[in-house]
């Protein structure tokens, strides 16, 4: 009997012990780390030498916290299609680990917290337009477009851009036309980067009736936009150059990674073959994350 006491009380305390691993799931950590590292280069790329600490540490806490807010949220609203589709039925809400009111509870509380850091230790412009982003995605968004129009991502895209002008007025406090370009180059980057998955999951959007691009207007029509989106991108991705507010490190860079999306999104569209989409979904992540790595190199290089 004490032993089964002991294995017991082991079991319950290893539990125990996991428990916070579905609300950190539910934040979307992969999804908060791209996004923090876009804020970490708008920081970086508003001042010419190193970034004070305490915009940097408690800026970089308050909008990941309000980040991962949005991300609880999505799931929230969202959890009737996920429990529907294969890639999201074994998330947290569908699958019944966290209830619906801890992560209301959740959710809001983590929105709050970010959102009095932000206010109080960072400045209220960012506080403010953190928020505007949060209420952006998890309700114009998830809630509404993505249900409303095969342009949602497109459209709701802008809340998702928004984090290296967020990362910028962390520091400086006021708005400043280069970081609305890094905000554009990600606004260019999320269609193409979204309708590859969704052309990949084309049949479960469809089965959930979300009206995803490939859904109303089929796999080709998307491939084309997809095609298109990725050459208008590589423009955005030159306007820093074009405005002096980058080398020629990032030049090279973003000139290579532009090329490699293209002919990706081309393959897709001409050659497409099984797991090509996903294929190109991954490589646009990397794109991303490469992209705002070379902007960081390269601005630090010649200050």
């Amino acid at each position: 009997m004490a032993k089964q006491l002991s294995i017991s009380s082991a079991t319950d305390s290893k539990s125990h012990s996991f428990a916070w691993r579905p609300y950190y799931e539910m934040t979307k950590p992969k999804v908060v780390a791209l996004m923090l590292l876009t804020v970490l280069v708008g920081m970086c790329l508003a001042v010419p030498g190193s970034v004070p600490l305490q915009p940097l540490v408690i800026g970089m806490m308050g909008i990941g916290m309000m980040a991962g807010a949005a991300a609880a949220f999505n799931h929230l609203i969202d959890r009737r299609i996920d429990g529907l589709m294969a890639r999201t039925y074994n998330r947290p809400l569908p699958k019944g680990r966290v209830s619906i009111p801890k992560a209301i509870t959740f959710s809001i509380s983590l929105a709050i917290l970010g959102f009095v850091l932000l206010y109080t230790l960072v400045n209220e412009l960012t506080a403010w337009l953190t928020f505007a982003s949060l209420i952006g995605y998890a309700l114009v968004y998830t809630a509404y477009l993505k249900r409303a129009t095969p342009q949602n991502i497109v459209v709701g895209g802008l809340a998702g851009a928004m984090p290296p002008l967020l990362g910028w007025t962390s520091v400086t406090g006021e708005f400043h036309g280069h970081a609305l370009l890094l905000v554009i180059i990600i606004f260019a980057w999320t269609p193409p980067h979204f309708w590859a998955l969704a052309i990949h999951r084309k049949a479960e959007y469809a089965k959930v009736d979300i009206p995803m691009l490939p859904v109303t207007h089929g796999t080709e029509f998307t491939k084309t936009c997809i095609l298109l989106y990725t050459v208008l991108l590589a423009i955005a991705c030159l306007l820093p150059v074009l405005v002096g507010m980058c080398g020629p490190v990032y030049l090279v860079g973003s000139t290579l990674l532009s090329c490699g999306f293209i002919y990706k999104a081309w393959e897709l569209k001409y050659d497409d073959k099984p797991g090509l989409a996903m294929q190109v979904f991954r490589f646009s992540i990397y794109h991303l994350m490469i992209l705002f790595i070379v902007l960081l190199v390269d601005h630090y290089l010649w200050v």
